[in-house]
């Protein structure tokens, strides 16, 4: 089936559930807010209560999972607050979709964001299965202590006797897989602008190689033609800088988030091999871990993307015949071929350009941290 659009159905379907897309009931945000806020506050105080390092492993156990609660719920609000940059990214996705919608690069790349989107969406669902699957435990115990629940918090209320603890944990599971599944679909959604802001760059590569001299010396540059690029580039840019608008701050927060998180689900792998406990907890982290290293791969990925395709278009005009038309046409070539030299990028909070070494620095630091806790857990 051919797509009608580079934004895939559940991506569509996750924003209109979070608020974000257009028009949508303001009550989706007002839920958001009283079930996010809520849980964080519990999450936040079970951490306070267990401060200490008699308690590291549930400690850092507990801030593996509040930290992507914390970032989703700082996504939420940062996208709502600029609702007007993304619904004029929608209206700039609509416009090409209704201009180039029988175009090989418009279907191809809206093709892999589709794939894109429900391999994301899977790979979050999956690790919350996995990681509720090894945490539950629904065996009732014998002697006084409590069981754990399945996202550690402090609530006002006993929760250890059955069948109030299976309530709880049903309910936490479900919350599970709500954060989970939005994570997702905001991954997907960067996937599917990057791809998108890269279909339109392909066709106005297809554009420039599509200029052909006659047989004479000198060739005129038809007008339209010369319009058609500049305007098709002034599009490019101004959606690449509302991309950077948009999640310039969310990918600073993701950059030093997923760095603690990596590093906390690092140090819960490798403490528990060899013990009793080692078997669940590979099971319940190996996936979370790889689904947070994905996150982290999927922003870098987004930025080292957009970077390389710009240049493209420079490279693209530059290759082209530009040296046999008139002063006047090759003139507006170079303008473009200087304009093409400043690269379309995505900072992190305006600090750092994302990159794939930005990812490999976000691995390599957490790696250092790990190896210095388990220093610290041994001196304890």
């Amino acid at each position: 089936m051919i797509p009608i659009s580079t934004v895939s159905r559940p991506v569509e379907i996750g924003l209109r559930l979070t608020g974000i897309w257009p028009n949508s009931s303001i009550f989706f945000r007002l839920l958001w807010t009283l079930v996010m806020g809520t849980g964080l506050i519990f999450q936040y105080h079970y951490l306070l209560t267990h401060f200490s390092a008699e308690e590291l492993p549930n400690l850092i156990d507990s801030l593996s999972t509040t930290l992507p609660y914390s970032l989703l719920f700082f996504k939420l609000i940062v996208l709502w607050a600029n609702n007007r940059i993304f619904n004029d990214l929608l209206t700039a996705m609509s416009n090409d979709w209704r201009e180039y919608s029988n175009m090989y690069a418009m279907i191809d790349k809206a093709v892999l964001a589709h794939r894109c989107s429900k391999l994301t969406i899977g790979v979050y669902s999956t690790a919350v299965l996995l990681y509720s699957t090894a945490s539950v435990n629904f065996r009732k115990q014998t002697d006084d202590d409590c069981r754990e629940l399945l996202i550690k918090m402090e609530l006002p209320f006993a929760f250890c006797e059955s069948p109030i603890y299976e309530i709880v944990v049903c309910v936490q599971f479900v919350q599970l897989m709500a954060i989970a599944s939005a994570i997702g679909m905001l991954d997907a959604l960067m996937v599917t602008l990057m791809l998108h802001i890269g279909g339109q760059i392909d066709l106005m590569q297809q554009e420039v190689e599509g200029i052909c001299p006659n047989k004479d010396n000198e060739y005129d540059l038809p007008s339209a033609i010369v319009r058609s690029l500049i305007n098709k580039h002034h599009k490019i840019i101004t959606f690449s800088e509302n991309i950077e608008s948009l999640f310039s701050d969310i990918a600073l927060m993701q950059f030093l988030s997923n760095t603690v998180i990596i590093c906390c689900i690092g140090f819960l792998i490798v403490t528990s091999l060899g013990t009793d406990e080692g078997v669940r907890m590979l099971v319940k982290t190996l996936f979370f871990y790889i689904a947070i290293t994905l996150e982290a791969f999927i922003f870098c990925f987004a930025g080292e993307y957009l970077s390389n395709k710009s240049k493209t278009i420079g490279d693209a005009v530059y290759k082209s015949v530009w040296y046999t038309f008139k002063p006047r046409d090759c003139r507006i070539l170079l303008f473009v071929i200087m304009r093409s030299q400043r690269r379309l990028t995505i900072t992190a909070g305006k600090f750092m350009d994302l990159s794939l070494e930005g990812f490999t620095n976000i691995l390599h630091t957490s790696g250092q941290i790990d190896i210095l806790c388990d220093a610290l857990r041994d001196v304890l």
